[in-house]
């Protein structure tokens, strides 16, 4: 008798449906860090945005805006010493979008996974770059590509930091994102690997989930070493 296999699952997760209440961070954008919450809000910043990319051009993305989220992210994460963009993702509103919002949460990142991407891009230096006394972080550089403030389904992300509390995570918003503002969030960072009490950042994971909505969004996700 022949014997039919199973078909493979698609997915290796469960979905599991929580109500959750998400907060608006407009107005207090200075209360959280990438150290102790994952997430960093940056308010317009004139010399990192003005100047024109054509998000529908590989080449003027990878030639006009990379270097512009170079200069962002050694500008605010503090101890930066070298970025090296690895990729981007453009999602658009819409039937014929390529690549569509999400509309779930994501993990991005793992230690190993992390480790993958180093040898990848950078493989004359990895050995040193992985080195015990370098730190180094995954981080993802979000903007919106709406002509106008987001009004309805924006991006939602966790804290870092509430994340050992399965109970009781902290979520939240930025209502009304406009083109130039930009929100940093961090996949990973090497700190986390440290011995607890040798770390500078809080909580039991380093990326914040998120939820993708229906505004057209540009993402672009580097590699931040740190000396010392």
């Amino acid at each position: 008798m022949a014997i039919t296999p199973s078909p493979s699952p698609k997915r290796n997760l469960v979905v599991n449906p929580q109500p959750v209440q998400i907060h608006d961070i407009r107005g207090r954008e200075s209360d959280f860090t990438l150290d102790h919450d994952a997430f960093f809000p940056i308010l317009p910043a004139p010399s990192t945005t003005e100047g024109k990319v054509d998000f529908d051009d590989e080449t003027s993305i990878t030639n006009d805006y990379y270097p512009k989220v170079t200069a962002l992210l050694l500008h605010h994460v503090s101890g930066a010493t070298r970025v090296v963009i690895f990729d981007h993702t453009i999602r658009r509103a819409g039937a014929t979008a390529r690549r569509a919002p999400r509309s779930t949460r994501t993990l991005n990142q793992t230690a190993k996974s992390v480790v993958q991407r180093i040898r990848r891009h950078c493989p004359d230096e990895a050995d040193d770059l992985l080195a015990a006394g370098t730190r180094y972080r995954i981080i993802n550089v979000w903007r919106s590509l709406n002509k106008g403030p987001v009004e309805s389904s924006p991006l939602a992300f966790a804290s870092s930091a509430s994340f050992p509390h399965h109970l009781d995570q902290k979520w939240y918003y930025w209502s009304g994102m406009t083109p130039d503002e930009r929100l940093l969030l961090e996949c990973f960072d090497s700190e986390s690997l440290r011995p607890a009490g040798e770390s500078q950042v809080q909580g039991g994971r380093d990326a914040p989930l998120g939820f993708r909505g229906p505004a057209d969004t540009a993402r672009c996700r580097g590699a931040g070493e740190h000396r010392g």
